[in-house]
């Protein structure tokens, strides 16, 4: 069975912390209501939502990636590299842990979970403003014994690795190639988003479809124009807070 857990948004959102964009006004109502619909097309796709209530005091607490991994053995805890959202982690901890046993990162390692794209047994990590050298090394010894190899990826321009990159599957990457040391993803085929699309190369496949954000049309006719099948889903309120379709879920298989 798919599990999404997902959490709402806080009513705070507009207090969100932003490293590479202008702020800009969010309006909070049309921000549940396409939560709402996120959940909705998650579903629809085939995934269990475990719906959390929002963190009245946490602005950025429906990105619910960021501070976990969740592996089919294990779920680590990030150590986020944003000291202000560590108080997100707790009540996400004890909806984990009734799938996996848990495992931490420890100071002085920060990772975020929007840093690590797994791809098979290799888990691809952004050294960014959030991931230092130390989380990364940490969590390469937590996975290490269940068959993972970390990769380190040098990020540049955006927030997360997968801000620049998410893995298609067919040994594919749909990736803003400006962004990323290409050098780290050796055997993969790469899939460039449009020019004028930056920040398109944030999508979550489940099953044999692509969720993507509906604001990037020339990407969803390249994804298309490839042989994937892509669903189109309206976060433009969440992609003001610098999140993308990959942030607002943990997915992960259970029995």
């Amino acid at each position: 069975m798919l599990i999404a857990i997902t959490r709402g948004a806080s009513p705070r959102m507009a207090e969100c912390e932003l490293s590479f964009q202008d702020r800009q006004r969010i309006d909070a109502a049309r921000a549940q209501e396409q939560h709402a619909a996120y959940e909705t097309a998650l579903a629809e796709l085939g995934a269990s939502i475990v719906h959390l209530p929002a963190l009245q005091d946490q602005p950025d607490c429906v990105f619910v990636e960021d501070p976990l991994i969740v592996l089919d053995e294990i779920a680590i805890v990030a150590r986020m590299g944003n000291e202000n959202r560590r108080g997100e982690s707790e009540s996400l901890e004890a909806v984990v842990a009734r799938y996996r046993g848990l495992r931490r990162i420890e100071a002085p390692g920060t990772l975020d979970g929007g840093d690590v794209m797994r791809v098979d047994k290799t888990l691809y990590v952004g050294l960014s403003h959030r991931t230092n050298a130390a989380g990364i090394q940490q969590l390469a010894k937590l996975v290490a014994p269940y068959g993972y190899w970390v990769t380190p990826v040098e990020i540049h321009g955006c927030l997360h690795l997968k801000s620049a990159c998410c893995f298609l599957g067919e040994g594919t990457l749909l990736a803003n190639r400006m962004w990323i040391d290409t050098d780290a993803f050796c055997g993969l085929r790469f899939l460039d988003v449009s020019g004028d699309e930056p920040h398109a190369a944030n999508v979550l496949r489940i099953g044999n479809t692509v969720l993507m954000p509906s604001s990037y049309s020339r990407t969803h006719a390249l994804l298309e124009l490839n042989d994937f099948a892509v669903r189109a889903v309206d976060i433009s309120e969440f992609i003001k807070a610098e999140a993308g379709v990959t942030c607002m879920s943990v997915l992960f298989e259970t029995d």
